[in-house]
C-alpha cells in the first residue's frame, strides 16, 4: 500500500486548523443571534401545531406512524395535521443544526472560553432534551402538564440565548453591576416573577380550548379564576418594571443602554398584556394564541437583555496575548 502523502497526515491537518484564522466576533454574535431566532420560533411554531389541533398528527415518535417516518395518507389522521406536526419536527431539525454550528463556532474561537462554551454547548443540549420532551408529549397523548414544559424549557433557552449573545461580545471579569442596589433589587424580583408568570399563562392555556387535539383532556380549573391569576401576575410585573425604572432615575443612572432596553422591555410588556386582553376578549382566536407566544418569547428576550445590560464584565480581548497575530488594538467593548 502506498504511503499517504505529508499533506493528508493527522497532524499536517491539526497544523492547518491552528493557523486558520479563528472565529470572528462578529461570527460568534451571528451565530449566538440565529440560534436565539431559531429558539423562539420553535415555541411559535410548537403553537401552530396546538391550535390547529395537529398535536397528534403524527401518532408516533421519533417517526411519524409506526411504520412511517414521514406522513403517509390514512384516514384516521388528517393529511393537513400530519404535516403541520411533522413540519414542526422538521423545524426542530433545523434547530439543532443551527444550535450545534453555534456550538462549534464557539469551540473554534480563540481563546477558547469556558462560560460562552458552556452557554453555546446550552443550545444543543436543550434541543435534545426538548425533542425528548417532544416524544414524552406524543406519547402522553399530549397531556396538558407536558405541553407547558415544553413552552417553559423553550422560554428557558431563549433566555440562555439572550446571555450568550452578550457573552461573545464581552469580557470575562466578575460582573460588576452598573446600577445602585435598590434597582438590582427590584429587577431581580422582575426576573423572579417572569418564570411564574409564564406558568400561569401555561396554565390558562391547559385549560382553554386549544389543547392540541380534540381527544385531549383539559386541565380541570376555572379558566376564568387562572386568566385573572395571570392577567395579576402580569400586572404586578409591569408594577415592579416601573418601581424599578423609578428606581434608576433615583439613583441617577446615567447608562444610555440601561434606558434602552428599560423602555424596550415595558413597551413589549405592556404590548403582551394587551395582547392577552384581546385574546380573553375575543374568546381566544387561533391566530392570538400564537402571537401570544411569540410575545412571551419577545417580553423573555426584552428582560433577558435589560438584565444583562446592568452588569459589566470589561473588555473582550479578540485573541491570546502571547499570539502574534493580536494587535494592540484588538479590543472590545461589550
Amino acid at each position: 500500500m502506498s504511503r499517504m502523502p505529508d499533506r493528508f497526515a493527522p497532524h499536517s491537518l491539526q497544523r492547518a486548523i491552528r493557523a486558520s484564522r479563528p472565529p470572528s466576533v462578529a461570527l460568534q454574535r451571528a451565530v449566538a443571534i440565529a440560534a436565539l431566532v431559531m429558539q423562539a420560533t420553535i415555541a411559535v411554531t410548537g403553537s401552530v401545531v396546538r391550535v390547529t389541533g395537529s398535536g397528534l398528527g403524527c401518532p408516533s415518535w421519533p417517526g411519524c406512524f409506526e411504520d412511517s417516518w414521514v406522513p403517509d395518507p390514512r384516514a384516521e389522521v388528517a393529511w393537513l395535521h400530519q404535516w403541520v406536526e411533522y413540519g414542526n419536527r422538521l423545524m426542530t431539525g433545523l434547530v439543532g443544526f443551527v444550535a450545534l454550528a453555534c456550538l462549534v463556532v464557539m469551540l473554534l474561537a480563540e481563546p477558547r472560553r469556558r462560560r460562552v462554551v458552556a452557554l453555546a454547548a446550552a443550545m444543543p443540549a436543550g434541543v435534545v432534551v426538548q425533542a425528548l420532551v417532544g416524544g414524552l408529549t406524543v406519547y402522553l397523548g399530549l397531556a396538558w402538564w407536558s405541553v407547558s414544559v415544553h413552552l417553559l424549557l423553550s422560554m428557558l433557552l431563549v433566555w440562555l440565548a439572550v446571555l450568550l449573545v452578550r457573552a461573545v461580545s464581552e469580557g470575562d471579569e466578575p460582573a460588576e453591576p452598573t446600577i445602585g442596589q435598590l434597582p438590582r433589587l427590584l429587577l431581580l424580583v422582575a426576573v423572579g416573577l417572569l418564570p411564574v408568570l409564564l406558568l400561569a399563562g401555561t396554565l390558562v392555556t391547559a385549560a382553554g380550548p386549544h389543547a392540541g387535539d380534540a381527544d385531549t383532556p383539559r386541565l380541570d380549573a376555572n379558566i376564568e379564576m387562572l386568566a385573572k391569576i395571570h392577567a395579576g401576575l402580569l400586572y404586578a410585573f409591569l408594577t415592579t418594571l416601573v418601581a424599578f425604572g423609578v428606581a434608576l432615575r433615583g439613583t441617577g443612572c446615567r447608562h444610555r443602554q440601561v434606558w434602552r432596553r428599560y423602555r424596550i422591555a415595558v413597551a413589549v410588556v405592556a404590548a403582551q398584556g394587551t395582547l392577552g386582553l384581546i385574546q380573553y376578549w375575543t374568546g381566544v382566536p387561533e391566530v392570538l394564541v400564537s402571537l401570544h407566544v411569540l410575545g412571551a418569547a419577545s417580553v423573555v428576550v426584552a428582560v433577558a437583555s435589560l438584565w444583562v445590560s446592568t452588569r459589566e464584565r470589561g473588555t473582550l480581548a479578540l485573541m491570546r496575548p502571547d499570539d502574534p497575530r493580536r494587535r494592540h488594538d484588538q479590543l472590545i467593548k461589550p
